[in-house]
């Protein structure tokens, strides 16, 4: 059986730490002055208005500037760092170039000559992944000669974990992205996410966990100091030693079950050469998902509250990044609309796939749900939000038709609402700044 070497360390020191584990699978092997890299950090939200928890959700730029170094040392000067971030406007390119700004890569582009892209100013072009699926990649990673995807090392609460595969989204096109969460129960968001690295061009595999998120992927989510790091030049290999850092088994991470069936592989580490420090000593448990009650009506803690007349049942895999970046905020203004008195039966519905309960208020959020069900018969009272991506104002008003008087300020200030999250790691020296500032 073939093997597949993967690195494991601690991170200790700039430079030298991702030198270490990258070196122990000649993560740079071939590479010279004809090479063009693409570097895929993840940077998941940006926000141009407020400091966020930053930590455990986006690439630190210590990592990317400690891969750019190494390239250079083996002569590669055509480097381009891209990614997807995703945002409500799609008009908006300044919030990008604000986040690229701000991480530095501007001085890694004065320093080195690497150039930074929005992948959505840039090309996308069709990729037949197989099984009838076809996504739009940006052509700068795919006509480059070696990619390095830098993701960080966490958990994510529809696909369990967030590594190197699952990175790899920010480079597809948004109807694409949106494909991805498709209500077909075959071809779901775990179907499509194990076949997103297929087609790339030879590979490095850094995964970033100088901090590491519980509950992730965003700023909600609880982030650990770790200092850990792990490479390899197969992507799935490096997935399956993140897997078991984060506590679990690659087998039971249903996208790391479905890439290694399509490569013939093993689900477990027995095809994985494990260099470096030992992964069992390393693991830290991280659970990847909020609780729900046992029914999944409404999140543990606001049943705890006592809140009761609406239901928010848990969100699946259809429900795609749009829409998931909204619940969060949406959850949390209900909660605060909380005064002791059951709301009117309301129920409130996201994704795809949620179908309505017969007698109940209900409210459908997004063009999805609204298309799915605009004639449903079983539906007493219908409030609706139809846009593509839901309008947070929209949303606000279906929520008070619905009887719950949120407080409008949240919702309709979405860029200063990660900022009431720094309140956690304040006065922890632990959580610095200067891992995503490039000296």
């Amino acid at each position: 059986m073939n093997t597949f070497p993967a690195a494991t360390a601690r991170y200790e020191s700039p430079g030298s730490s991702v030198r270490k584990v990258v070196e122990l699978v000649d993560g740079c092997k071939g590479l010279s002055g004809a090479s063009r890299v693409f570097i895929k950090p993840n940077i998941v939200f940006w926000s141009r208005t407020v400091p966020f928890p930053k930590w455990g959700v986006i690439t630190t730029s210590r990592v990317v500037e400690d891969v750019v170094s190494l390239l250079a040392e083996h002569g590669v000067t055509d480097i381009t760092i891209g990614e997807g971030t995703v945002v409500f406007d799609p008009k908006d390119m300044e919030t990008a170039r604000h986040a690229h700004e701000t991480l530095g890569y501007g001085v890694l582009g004065q320093r080195y000559g690497v150039k930074s892209v929005n992948v959505f100013e840039r090309p996308f072009v069709p990729v037949d992944l197989g099984d009838g699926t076809v996504l739009n990649f940006n052509r700068d990673a795919l006509e480059s000669d070696f990619v390095v995807s830098i993701p960080v090392l966490k958990t994510h609460a529809q696909t369990v974990v967030s590594l190197g595969i699952k990175n790899i989204k920010g480079l597809i096109d948004i109807p694409s992205r949106k494909k991805c969460h498709s209500a077909d129960p075959v071809k779901d968001l775990n179907f499509m996410v194990a076949r997103l690295a297929d087609k790339l061009p030879p590979s490095l595999t850094v995964l970033d966990g100088i901090y590491t998120t519980e509950r992730g992927p965003a700023y909600d989510g609880t982030v650990r100091r770790s200092n850990l790091l792990v490479a390899s030049r197969d992507m799935l290999s490096a997935d399956k030693v993140g897997a078991r850092l984060l506590g679990y088994e690659p087998g039971d991470i249903p996208h790391l079950a479905h890439a290694a069936r399509n490569r013939n592989r093993p689900v477990d580490l027995s095809d994985v050469e494990a260099l470096g420090e030992r992964v069992e000593e390393l693991a830290q448990p991280h659970a990847y998902a909020f609780e729900y009650t046992e029914d999944g009506s409404l999140p543990l803690l606001l049943a705890q509250m006592g809140i009761k007349g609406v239901s928010f049942p848990k969100y699946d895999l259809s429900l795609c990044t749009y829409c998931s970046s909204l619940t969060g905020v949406t959850l949390a203004s209900i909660a605060r609309a909380w005064r002791g008195q059951p709301w009117d039966n309301v129920e409130i519905l996201t994704g795809k796939i949620k179908t309505p309960t017969p007698g109940k208020k209900t409210v459908l959020i997004g063009k999805c749900l609204y298309e799915a069900h605009k004639n449903h018969p079983d539906i007493e009272r219908m409030i609706t939000v139809k846009t593509c991506p839901p309008m947070p104002k929209l949303i606000v008003k279906a929520l008070h038709e619905a009887g719950i008087e949120i407080d409008p300020t949240a919702l309709l200030n979405l860029d200063k609402a990660p900022g009431h999250a720094m309140g956690k790691y304040k006065n922890r020296p632990e959580f610095d700044e200067a891992f995503f500032r490039v000296s």
